[in-house]
């Protein structure tokens, strides 16, 4: 049941957020494309990663996430940093555009799910919140992020 509940979760998340990604995403020069959005959302989640690990991740080949980094950088919106581990290597940061950008998603993110955590008396606030700390730790040391 608590499978359920949690993919119930998930969804109407990734619904609202993606619904507040194409609501933004306007059709003309420059604008972000949805795939772009969520191009650098794997960016940001990867902290910083190198052309190859955001490739490796998303599973595309190297030259398309050059393609798309490319693009990225163009609009502004990321800018490379050679590596200090290895100089050949570029580290793929995220600019100030972006963060205003991201500001306005994740704040309507934020306020959508505080909303229905209205619904909660204090001490289920509590447990939940004690909760979702768990659940974050065993995520973030996860494998595959």
């Amino acid at each position: 049941m608590i499978e359920e509940y949690i993919a119930q979760m998930v969804d109407l998340l990734n619904l609202d957020f993606c619904r507040k990604v194409f609501q933004r995403v306007k059709e003309r020069e420059g604008s972000l494309t949805a795939m772009e959005v969520f191009s650098l959302e794997v960016i940001r989640s990867l902290k910083s990663p190198t052309i190859g690990r955001f490739a490796s991740f998303t599973g595309i080949s190297q030259s398309n996430a050059t393609y798309k980094v490319n693009s990225l950088v163009n609009k502004g919106y990321l800018t490379r940093e050679n590596s200090e581990e290895d100089g050949r290597e570029y580290k793929l940061r995220l600019s100030d555009k972006y963060y205003s950008y991201k500001d306005i998603l994740t704040d309507d993110v934020v306020e959508s799910t505080m909303k229905a955590v209205e619904v909660l008396s204090d001490d289920e606030k509590k447990v939940f919140g004690k909760a979702l700390q768990k659940l974050s730790a065993v995520l973030m040391q996860s494998e595959n992020v």
